[in-house]
């Protein structure tokens, strides 16, 4: 029982904490703009991890390693959430963008390849090709349907497909410039770096108006709690215990599980060549991310 708890349930809890950031971001983006609702989240959560770090003592690194976490946290966080919430406010299905992202293991693949020179299994590369062959055929269904409100305009892709680059940028320079910094000191930087460059897009491209309801009260607190603090909390108790390997493995599942509570709650469909075309960038992502272990 306690080895079930281990390897299946608080990996998949991770799973599902994160997922719920795409509903959560759609609950709350009609009562505020993006960057302004981000800004908000980023001041909120910093203020509780903030006294996490009071409590707990935290060491802060040194001016060198915090340079190399506010550039991770910019593309990390910045770049991700900034382009997600920007394509769900335009329309794109919340589901759609959490499969857009999803291929952040094929680009992160692609980009170490270049960067950091690695190397390539034949199952990669396959799984490369299917992820890519799969959003594909999201895409065509939804901008080929010729139903009226059936698709989403085009530029929402473009938001959709910064946050794939960012979040896949941000985790190679992560990799290469790993500094070691105690976890919560290192989120704490991170998120400071994306409070600053939401409050400079916010007050370059936003009116900042905000609409105090109760929807957006909740949302804004769960987007806290359950991610920015549950879900990363919980990751780091994950790779404190050696389980991050197998939380990778289980990331493939964040789209369909997204897709799921969206029909859910907001009644989003696909159709049979969407799922199809779901089922097959799964199955890239996961051959990306599953290694062969050595004989």
């Amino acid at each position: 029982m306690r080895s079930f708890f281990y390897s299946f349930f608080v990996p998949a809890l991770f799973v599902w904490l994160w997922s719920t950031g795409f509903i959560g971001a759609k609950y709350g983006l009609p009562y505020a703009e993006p960057f302004t609702l981000l800004l908000i989240r980023m001041l909120l959560t910093l203020g509780l991890l903030v006294g996490l770090a009071w409590m707990l003592k935290t060491r802060w690194p040194g001016w060198r390693a915090a340079g190399h976490l506010a550039v991770t946290g910019l593309l990390v966080h910045g770049c991700y959430l900034g382009g997600v919430y920007y394509a769900i406010q335009g329309g794109m299905p919340s589901g759609i963008v959490s499969l857009v992202v999803g291929l952040q293991p094929l680009v992160t693949t692609g980009v170490a390849v270049l960067v950091l020179k690695e190397t390539v299994s034949w199952r990669q590369w396959l799984g490369l090709g299917l992820g890519l062959l799969g959003v594909t055929l999201v895409l065509l269904e939804k901008f080929g349907s010729g139903t009226p409100g059936a698709g989403f305009p085009l530029w929402t892709l473009v938001w959709a497909l910064l946050a794939l680059a960012g979040i896949s940028v941000g985790t190679v320079y992560q990799k290469r410039h790993g500094t070691g910094a105690d976890l919560v000191a290192g989120t704490i930087i991170q998120y400071g770096a994306a409070a600053v460059f939401f409050a400079v897009a916010a007050l370059m491209l936003e009116t900042r108006e905000v609409v105090w309801s109760v929807q957006l009260q909740l949302s804004m607190a769960w987007l806290v709690l359950g991610v920015s603090i549950g879900a990363i909390l919980l990751l780091m108790w994950l790779i404190r215990r050696g389980a991050a390997s197998q939380v990778a493995s289980l990331f493939y599942l964040v789209p369909p599980v997204t897709a799921l509570e969206a029909f859910w709650l907001f009644d989003e469909r696909l159709g049979v060549l969407a799922i199809m075309g779901g089922v097959v960038s799964i199955t890239g992502v996961a051959l990306v991310v599953s290694q062969r272990r050595p004989a």
